[in-house]
């Protein structure tokens, strides 16, 4: 092991790294929000609509997310949608595990009494009153640790963005080994990143576990 170049590479494996979290990050916001959106709709929306949004969910979970990646980045562009690597990465990292967030979205919903629905409408409260101040509340702090295994998840799946070229951690360091047939100096250290970075996320969902789910 060269540790002197392990220590050269550290600039060039931490601007990886910043993509890395960059997608990361919104991919998951992405995740949060259109997950959430599908499962209002899944619940709330005519059958006509609620439907088929059931089923290109299904078909998300049932494809892997490298097809998607491809599919968004090199097919899209045939169709006159071109986008840059980062963002192709983010929406389809975002789209894919969207189709998972909403069935934990779901669970979350299921889990909230009945009584809190009929006390809301016996109310005459709005949909989005019920939605915003009495459901969701209570729903999103009973999946706060499976959400929160998600965005583990959902960093973890990041190098599958070197597929459409996206300078992400394991590009950098796939190109550092190339140029200085190092590939035990780099790859080791990208592990002990991804350990470090996992670790730390991991410790702070616990942090949101104890303060704010629910039993």
């Amino acid at each position: 092991m060269d540790w002197g170049f392990v220590g050269a590479a550290v600039p060039d494996l931490l601007s990886g790294l910043r993509y890395t979290l960059l997608a990361t990050a919104l991919g998951y916001v992405l995740a949060l929000v259109l997950g959430l959106a599908v499962v209002i709709v899944r619940r709330g929306a005519p059958r006509v609509v609620a439907t088929p949004v059931f089923w290109v969910m299904e078909f998300i979970r049932s494809t892997p997310l490298l097809v998607q990646l491809f599919f968004v980045f090199y097919v899209l562009p045939s169709a006159g949608v071109s986008l840059s690597p980062l963002t192709a990465g983010i929406i389809a990292l975002g789209v894919h595990y969207a189709a998972y967030t909403a069935e934990v979205y779901r669970s979350g919903l299921d889990g909230v009494p009945t009584g809190q629905w009929e006390a809301a409408r016996a109310l005459s409260l709005p949909g989005g009153r019920t939605w915003g101040a009495v459901v969701l509340p209570q729903a999103v702090r009973r999946v706060i640790p499976a959400l929160g295994n998600y965005l583990i998840a959902m960093f973890k799946d990041t190098p599958l963005l070197f597929a459409i070229t996206v300078p992400e951690l394991l590009f950098e360091a796939n190109r550092l080994g190339g140029e200085n047939f190092k590939y035990l100096e780099t790859i080791s250290a990208v592990g002990v990143l991804f350990i470090a970075v996992s670790v730390l996320s991991a410790a702070g969902i616990r942090l949101l576990e104890r303060r704010y789910a629910a039993v």
